[in-house]
């Protein structure tokens, strides 16, 4: 309508924000647990290629980091042209990748299908599907993202039995076909994200060209009526704005001021951390049961087990962040899930038997599924659905170092000392310091949140009273010296003064 035309439109919290939810928990699910499944198929073709595992290990690899890697190239992508056309487009990509891939002859042409196309594809997928829920949902964000992470355990439950039957049935190459296949579910689930505000932002960019036109034109015609020895500068000012309008579309697509910004250096800081120690324990979990003498079908249940407890504590974790006693101080509650995290795997070595690592495997999946459903909550409340955006493209592409390197160290160590306990330690004890460390930053923040809102608004309120009493006397007086001779103009002035403050 004519009438809000100039307003943004506020999200709904509701209605087809719930459609956009569930395109986010296919395409999330996909781009989480679709490099984990894949490790099904890696011993056929470590020995269709004559490779070493830690060749084919690296397929995997280059998957996760270009997933992680290519965030700030999908936020850009995201701002330009919106989250629909971008999802649509990283499906087609992991699609062309999968199908790619059951023609190779060689394994670098596998990391090139599997790893950097399809990966990329994967990226495309995960930012604007976290990006569109903070624009539809406000109060009930964290259930939103909590329903929508919890996509993740849920694919890997389903593509696990999944891909074992089509690896029995169809050999790898056929199956890469029909994954190829269902990855292009993610153009469906990319078509559900309808933009919010298209006539309005429209409507916008429609009136700012309009006056960049027109200012322009003025410039122009300014500077052919001013002399020639006055051009020179004139030149240098418009070379000099040129400049300047480069470096703001850089930072229009990239916000690099967010590190000037107190709490997302703290968030990065510990997530950073955090990562060395996130995905190893779930990576070394089967073959550390298996090392104490587990059969194979036991070890590769306790994986579904983490994945069931994963699924049910994503949710779950979105409706206790979303209550009144926690949404306010939601970072604490980050802090405690890193912490709680770590906890259970210091505690790991201590398990004995299966059944140990059943306990083990369900307080893993808890702890699990409460980071999971908080890591993007906690980064829009610190930075706001604003600059939102190039937070999680700045944040993936520095997570994205440590989570590679996190699988390798654990791996050297158990080659190291030829035990799992120290690998489960490190981890541990890497994610206990990690969530210390942003228990006690986030404190921090918050009392300095606090003192610059107190002295902001006694700097404030004395000034705006002092100015409005001073504006009084000054009316009064003026009123006063002026006769009755005077009465027009004191009506007029009366008039200018109400139309001032109107505007």
């Amino acid at each position: 309508p004519p009438g809000t035309a100039g307003r943004a439109p506020g999200p709904p919290d509701g209605g087809w924000g719930w459609m956009v939810v569930f395109g986010a928990f296919v395409s999330i699910g996909f781009a989480y647990a679709f490099p984990k499944g894949l490790a099904i198929f890696f011993k056929e073709i470590q020995d269709f290629f004559g490779t070493s595992y830690s060749e084919i290990a690296w397929v995997s690899s280059i998957m996760l980091a270009t997933t992680y890697g290519a965030g700030p190239i999908s936020s850009i992508l995201v701002n330009r042209y919106g989250s629909r056309p971008v999802v649509i487009f990283g499906g087609l990509l992991c699609g062309i990748g999968m199908v790619s891939a059951a023609f190779c002859t060689s394994i670098l042409q596998l990391y090139i299908c599997v790893g950097f196309i399809t990966g990329f594809g994967l990226a495309l997928n995960l930012q604007p599907s976290v990006i569109i829920i903070g624009k539809y949902f406000l109060k009930r964000r964290p259930i939103a993202n909590g329903l929508a992470m919890a996509g993740s355990p849920v694919m890997l439950c389903t593509l696990a039995p999944l891909n074992q039957f089509l690896f029995d049935n169809f050999g790898w190459r056929g199956s890469f076909l029909i994954l190829g296949a269902i990855l292009l579910h993610c153009c469906v689930a990319g078509a559900l994200f309808r933009p919010i505000g298209a006539a309005t932002a429209s409507v916008k960019t429609q009136a700012i060209e309009e006056g960049k036109d027109a200012l322009k034109e003025e410039v122009t015609k300014d500077a052919m009526e001013m002399s020639s020895p006055m051009n020179v500068p004139m030149e240098t000012k418009m070379e000099e704005e040129g400049g300047k309008d480069c470096c703001e579309k850089i930072n229009q697509y990239l916000d690099f001021s967010l590190f000037k910004h107190r709490g997302f250096l703290i968030y990065l800081i510990g997530n950073v951390l955090m990562f060395l120690g996130f995905f190893a324990p779930i990576v070394f979990l089967a073959p550390y049961a298996k090392h104490i003498g587990i059969d194979e079908y036991s070890a590769a249940f306790l994986l579904s087990i983490l994945a069931i407890v994963d699924m049910i504590a994503r949710p779950t974790t979105g409706i206790v962040a979303n209550s009144k006693w926690v949404r306010p101080r939601i970072q604490y509650f980050f802090s405690f899930s890193i912490t709680f995290n770590g906890a259970c795997h210091l505690l790991c070595p201590l398990a004995s038997g299966y059944t140990g690592l059943v306990v083990y495997s369900i307080f893993f999946g808890l702890a699990f599924g409460m980071v999971c459903a908080m890591l993007f909550e906690t980064l829009m409340d610190l930075v706001g659905a604003a600059q939102f955006t190039s937070a999680v493209g700045l944040v993936t592409i520095a997570e994205c170092c440590t989570i590679l390197l996190g699988p390798p160290i654990g791996g050297t160590l158990i080659d190291t000392f030829g035990d799992y306990k120290y690998m489960f330690i490190k981890c541990g004890a890497v994610m206990v310091l990690a969530g210390t460390f942003l228990f006690i930053m986030n404190y921090y923040n918050y009392q300095m949140l606090a003192k610059e809102k107190e002295r902001k608004a006694k700097e404030e309120d004395p000034k705006s009273v002092r100015t409005e009493n001073e504006d009084r006397n000054n009316w009064n007086k003026e009123t006063v010296q002026d006769g009755p001779e005077l009465e027009p103009l004191r009506e007029e002035r009366e008039g200018l003064k109400k139309e001032v403050n109107g505007t």
